[in-house]
């Protein structure tokens, strides 16, 4: 695991957006690992949770693969079995970039 702990590291060193996607990563799988753990304790197929929230079984699959096309849908999910989804916008460090402004008339 050294090694692994050591390559990322190294990346977040020479990639400064890496470590945003990384963050990122974390966060999805942590998503799937909690839909997972509540269909399995509750002895629930996709289909049946699927059913139970009014998707398809296909929608359920896709966010147990980390395909969030809709986070509202991910949201009533997360609802539906005790969780909610808090997003966060976090500015990259050493972002060049300033706010944009809208003029006013």
């Amino acid at each position: 695991m050294k090694k692994v702990d050591d390559y990322i590291k190294a990346r977040m060193e020479k990639d400064p957006d890496f470590e945003a996607r990384y963050d990122l990563i974390k966060q999805k799988a942590n998503v799937v690992k909690t839909v997972i753990e509540y269909r399995n304790k509750h002895n629930l197929s996709q289909a049946e949770l699927a059913a139970q929230l009014g998707v398809t079984q296909q929608y359920i699959s896709k966010i147990e693969e980390g395909e969030f096309s809709n986070l509202e849908t991910v949201e009533n999910l997360l609802n539906h079995i005790g969780y909610h989804l808090k997003l966060v916008v976090v500015r990259i460090h050493g972002g060049s970039h300033k706010a944009h402004r809208p003029a006013l008339a």
